[in-house]
């Protein structure tokens, strides 16, 4: 049984690996946290590389089974608990959807902001996998206008990694917070499972800027 199998997140706070720990609890399974403190480089070490030859967090591992990005990692879990209700099953109308939006999120957004906050001049809507910086945004708004989630009514899994994508780009400045943007983060943010992890990140955060302070000072 899936419920059995023990699942460890490779973690870091505040990281990209936030919405991981999120989804499992909002999936209500046990997980166990290996935290890695990446103000002083434990990413990089081989103990780490041997999981994840990128240095990136998250990364999942399900009993043999082991996982890396944040789509891949979205998919593979919320497929893995259907009980929790979070994932259009196969045969569903709103799978292609849900799908798509997932994997947006890594080909398209993230590419688009990072391109865009390094200034790099934009090829051609031909040469870029986002077509353009603005039309991704503009859909992504127009999607969230007629919400109040990515597949209208229905919360699932996507809205969970686009929730908090939108709060991190929003809070640095590289996405502008549009007021439809604004309302479904709020929507996002209210949940307790952000909440909480939000609440426990802030704790290892600190104790992670202490053992770099020490590491520094000698």
């Amino acid at each position: 049984m899936t419920q059995d199998l023990p699942i460890t997140l490779f973690y870091s706070p505040q990281t990209r690996a936030t919405g991981a720990r999120v989804l499992l609890e909002e999936l209500d399974v046990p997980y166990k946290l290996h935290v890695l403190n990446m103000k002083t480089g434990e990413q990089r070490q081989p103990a780490y590389l041997a999981i994840n030859p990128l240095g990136k967090v998250p990364a999942v591992r399900v009993g043999e089974t082991l996982i890396t990005e944040q789509g891949a990692i979205y998919l593979y879990l919320a497929d893995l608990f259907p009980e929790a209700g979070l994932a259009p099953a196969l045969t569903d109308p709103d799978r292609g959807a849900y799908v798509r939006w997932l994997f947006i999120y890594g080909s398209c957004f993230e590419p688009a902001v990072v391109d865009r906050h390094l200034k790099r001049e934009q090829g051609s809507m031909n040469e870029t996998p986002y077509a353009s910086y603005e039309s991704l945004i503009d859909l992504l708004e127009e999607t969230l206008k007629t919400g109040p989630y990515l597949l209208g009514e229905r919360f699932t899994a996507a809205d969970l990694l686009w929730g908090i994508a939108l709060r991190w780009t929003t809070m640095f400045g590289l996405v502008e917070a549009r007021p439809a943007f604004q309302a479904y983060m709020d929507r996002i943010g209210s949940r307790a499972s952000i909440q909480k992890v939000s609440a426990e990140d802030a704790t290892l955060v600190a104790e992670h800027e202490a053992a770099a302070a020490r590491l520094r000072a000698g």
